[in-house]
């Protein structure tokens, strides 16, 4: 399992600290450096303005995909501009916190939540998952995965780095999906049992 970082000052944190031991940073203090949450959309959320028509429904046709097939999880986008006053990583936690992204229930290991943040205006992007997904989804293969669209954002083409965001989840789920049936000596793969004269 990748190593929970403060989005502050990068510390490394254990899952069940509410406080950062060196900067003493928590969610509330978080709350009251940031201000008040700004408005944001589910699903896909252009708040930058930099998705040409019709590729938001594109976006979001491919987040359906991947949660019908994983639905114990759900993908938010989102395209912000923000504020240059603190760490990017800071509002990105702030806001995968308080956002409204996951509901009040799923807490600690049920929380599922993956949330795409990209600030077009200074070329930064993240990939923040709930504590349910970080024991299969570390922080070496996320990086790997905004690595590997940097080029298309670097070209100003931000649906298709954000399409193969989602793909690369989707390769990175199925994986981990396969390795834990594995691990439990289960197969994965569906089998439905062959009926005869039904097509």
């Amino acid at each position: 399992m990748s190593a929970m970082r403060c989005p502050y000052c990068r510390t490394r944190l254990t899952e069940l600290a509410v406080e950062c031991p060196a900067c003493r940073l928590t969610l509330d203090r978080a709350t009251a450096l940031l201000g008040p949450v700004p408005r944001l959309g589910l699903g896909v959320a252009d708040l930058a303005g930099v998705l040409p028509n019709g590729d938001a429904e594109k976006i979001a046709k491919a987040v359906s995909r991947l949660m019908w097939t994983f639905p114990q999880i759900s993908l938010h986008v989102l395209l912000h501009v923000f504020p240059e006053d603190h760490p990017f990583d800071l509002h990105v936690f702030w806001l995968f916190n308080c956002g409204g992204f996951s509901n009040e229930s799923q807490k600690a290991g049920e929380n599922r939540t993956i949330l795409l943040a990209l600030d077009p205006a200074k070329g930064r992007s993240a990939l923040t998952v709930g504590y349910g997904l970080e024991p299969f989804l570390g922080d070496e293969a996320l990086d790997h995965l905004l690595e590997l669209a940097e080029p298309a954002w670097l070209a100003g083409e931000w649906t298709r780095g954000i399409l193969e965001v989602i793909a690369g989840l989707d390769r990175l789920l199925e994986s981990a999906a396969l390795e834990v049936a594995t691990g439990f000596g289960l197969s994965a793969l569906a089998t439905a049992p062959k009926r005869r004269g039904e097509f």
